[in-house]
């Protein structure tokens, strides 16, 4: 089978299982010749299980029009804000703190969202997380630990 060749990469946030061919979805694909109608149902049929959360897709188009899509997790913020049930962060993240994040939740986050971080392992997913808690106004159990100090505590 011949390699297809890429004629370029979609970026995207679309709410799970709501994909429709108004913007911003419609003139993104439609810029690519991307039949809108097909990638609308795939995603939605793909995404029905948790309606309502906007999701980032990444779009790879080819040549031929065909595409492939990759539905990332949900950003960080939102899903710290869902374990909190918060609706929105600190105005002042400095000096308001809105939340806390126990370990044992931090570390629930970053499993789930390690594969779409560039992180090396759950230590610096949780890491990573801490630091978006941080500019949310959320503190965390791990705020004055070393990554050393993290990786010993999660082997212990």
């Amino acid at each position: 089978m011949a390699k297809k060749e890429v004629k370029g990469y979609i970026k995207l946030q679309i709410k799970w299982g709501q994909a429709n061919p108004a913007p911003p979805v419609g003139p993104a694909l439609g810029q690519y010749g991307v039949p809108i109608q097909e990638f609308t149902s795939q995603f939605n049929e793909r995404t029905k299980d948790k309606m309502g959360v906007k999701l980032p897709v990444v779009i790879t188009v080819f040549e031929d029009r065909t595409f492939t899509f990759v539905v990332k997790q949900p950003p960080a913020s939102t899903l710290i804000k869902g374990k909190l049930n918060l609706k929105s962060g600190s105005k002042i993240p400095q000096k308001e703190k809105v939340g806390h994040l126990k370990f044992d939740d931090l570390k629930a986050l970053a499993e789930e969202k390690l594969p779409d971080l560039n992180a090396y392992d759950i230590a610096g997913a949780m890491k990573t997380l801490m630091g978006t808690a941080r500019a949310t106004g959320v503190t965390t159990d791990i705020d004055d630990m070393t990554l050393e100090q993290l990786r010993a505590k999660l082997a212990a």
